[in-house]
Formats: structure tokens, C-alpha cells, sequence
């Protein structure tokens, strides 16, 4: 918003100045007062809180009012021979940053036939000359360069943004969603919850014996017994649900609108299937297991702290049970 008010303000400035020192103000007054102020009123509708802001189509109008206006003031200051025909380019770069490339394209295409009418303004000028078309090149090229190398810079730059979004919200290792965007979800769901006296459940889960996995066979089997847990949740939970990697060989999964029937049902399908997909270490198939604790809200607990702490004894609860009858037969 700030850089297209900029542009707009420059554009204005810069055209004031030279209708000023071409004489345009005295030669021809009152359509130049009405172009400037035309322009001005339309710079300060655009901020007026009616129009949305950063709506594609309240800059598609800000892009093609600019292209109108720069128009008209090349039709007082030389026509095709102005100094401010480069004015084009700021809103040729504004459309470029903002609205793509076919937009763009469409612009300068509507930019070259404004430059071919005021051509034929022109007296002297003939329009299906060779010294026109030579003219209009020299002078439209750089247009066409200009929208080509702006478009390519703002994909590369909403796909670098993208990217570094991926890798602040998701695990680097699993492709599931990291601790903090796992718990701006949590928050989000439990607000709502609150509101609206909903229900969800909360499961978190820990690997079994991956200190002896590291250990016995190193960090990269390790990280393949994560991979292949964070897999497992994948294929187990409902397409509502959300799983994410705490760190280490804990994860979490949130089951909006869960009962404690959902909730067993889906910790039955982990680890079924954490169990059922064997890692493949030195030829050898070990077979992973997982500890999970389940909370409910709001039947374990209303505050979120509460509900965190209970799921944590709970899921190291589980480990020390199924760790019991492995230690009573040996």
C-alpha cells in the first residue's frame, strides 16, 4: 500500500513539475487543472477505506488510472517526444510486482496503442511509416524488457516466500508441521472450542527404544524410524486432523470434534501401522512401536497447560506399562 501510494504521489509530482515547465498550465489551463486534479482526487479515493486494501482489483484500477493519466499528460508535454514517456514504467512495474504477467502483458499492449494515437496526433507523423515503427521500437522495447524482468523477479520472489513459509511452519525431516505452527493451531482450535462448547482430543505420541536404534545402528537409522512414524500418522488420522513433530521422537496429533471413541479408534490405526511397517536397517527388519497418551477437552481439563502436562504423564504412562511384561518375562 505504501509503495503504490509512492508511485502515484512521484508520478503527480514528477508531472506537475513538467506541465509547469512546458508552459501546458498557460497555454491550455483549464484541461490541465482537471487532469491534476482528476488524478489527485482518484490518489486519495484509493485510500478510502471502502476500497479493500491490497485487493487485486483495487490495484488493477490504481494501475490503469496511472497508464490514463500519464496519457493525458503527454498529449500537453510533446506527445510521443515528452520527457515523461518513461513515466509508463511505474505502472508497468506496479502491475508486474502485483497483478502477473497476463495483466501486465494486456497493459502494455493497451500502453503501445495509446503510444500509436498519439502518433497520429502528431502532425507530420505517419503512423505506417518506417520511421515510425523504428521510433515506436526504440521506444517500446525497453517496456516489454522492463514487464518481462518484473513478472520473472515477482514469481521468484512469492516462490522464495513460499518456501521460507514451508520451512518456518513445517519439520525439516518429517514435512509435518513444527512445534510453534502445531500450537498456533492447538490455540486457535481451542479457542473456538471455548466459544462455541466444542470438543476435540489430544494424543501425543513417543517412539519406543529409539536411543537403542540410534545406538545399535546410528542417527540415520534414527531419523528413518521418525520418517517412517510420521508416515504412519499420516496414513492413520482423519483428513481434519493435524499431526506435527514436537522435536526428538515425540509427535502430536489434534482431533477436532473427537470423542473418546474416535480418539481410540484412531490410536489403534498408529499402532497398527507403525507396527506393521517394518525398517529396513543393514538387512536387517526391525519393527517400531509407539507410547501414546490421549487427553480430552473439556472432560480432562478446561486450560491448556492442564491439558499438556496430563497428556504427557499419560503418554509416559503407556511406555512404563508396555515396558512392564517385556521386564516381567525377562
Amino acid at each position: 500500500m505504501r509503495s503504490t501510494r509512492s508511485i502515484e504521489i512521484l508520478c503527480l509530482a514528477l508531472a506537475a513539475l513538467v506541465l509547469v515547465w512546458s508552459h501546458a498550465l498557460t497555454t491550455a489551463p483549464l484541461p490541465v487543472i482537471a487532469l491534476l486534479a482528476g488524478f489527485t482526487i482518484a490518489i486519495v479515493v484509493f485510500r478510502a477505506p471502502f476500497f479493500p486494501r491490497g485487493s487485486g482489483l483495487k490495484l488493477a484500477v490504481e494501475s490503469w488510472s496511472m497508464v490514463i493519466f500519464i496519457t493525458g499528460v503527454l498529449w500537453f508535454t510533446g506527445k510521443n517526444s515528452s520527457p515523461l514517456l518513461n513515466l509508463y514504467l511505474l505502472p508497468i512495474i506496479l502491475s508486474a510486482l502485483t497483478l502477473g504477467r497476463l495483466v501486465t502483458l494486456l497493459q502494455v499492449g493497451a500502453i503501445c496503442l495509446c503510444h500509436m494515437l498519439l502518433a497520429m496526433a502528431t502532425p507530420g507523423m505517419d503512423v505506417m511509416s518506417l520511421a515510425y515503427a523504428s521510433r515506436a521500437v526504440g521506444q517500446l522495447a525497453p517496456f516489454l524488457l522492463v514487464s518481462y524482468l518484473a513478472t520473472t523477479l515477482s514469481a521468484d520472489i512469492t516462490e522464495a516466500r513460499e518456501r521460507i513459509e514451508n520451512l518456518a511452519q513445517n519439520d525439516a525431516l518429517t514435512g509435518l508441521l513444527n512445534l510453534r505452527a502445531f500450537n498456533e493451531i492447538w490455540q486457535d482450535q481451542h479457542s473456538a472450542c471455548e466459544k462455541a462448547q466444542g470438543k476435540y482430543a489430544l494424543l501425543m505420541i513417543d517412539i519406543d527404544k529409539l536411543g537403542e536404534i540410534n545406538e545399535g545402528y546410528g542417527h540415520e537409522s534414527g531419523n528413518s524410524a521418525i520418517t517412517l512414524v510420521a508416515r504412519c500418522l499420516q496414513r492413520s488420522i482423519r483428513a481434519t486432523d493435524t499431526a506435527a513433530r514436537f522435536g526428538g521422537d515425540e509427535f502430536a496429533v489434534l482431533l477436532p470434534g473427537a470423542s473418546s471413541e474416535i480418539s481410540d479408534a484412531v490410536i489403534k490405526r498408529i499402532r497398527h501401522n507403525v507396527y506393521k511397517t517394518t525398517l529396513d536397517v543393514r538387512s536387517r527388519m526391525i519393527r517400531c512401536s509407539v507410547s501414546i497418551g490421549v487427553v480430552h477437552y473439556p472432560n480432562d481439563g478446561r486450560d491448556i497447560r492442564e491439558l499438556q502436562s496430563l497428556v504427557d504423564r499419560r503418554m509416559y504412562r503407556d511406555k512404563e506399562l508396555r515396558r512392564a511384561p517385556r521386564a516381567a518375562t525377562a
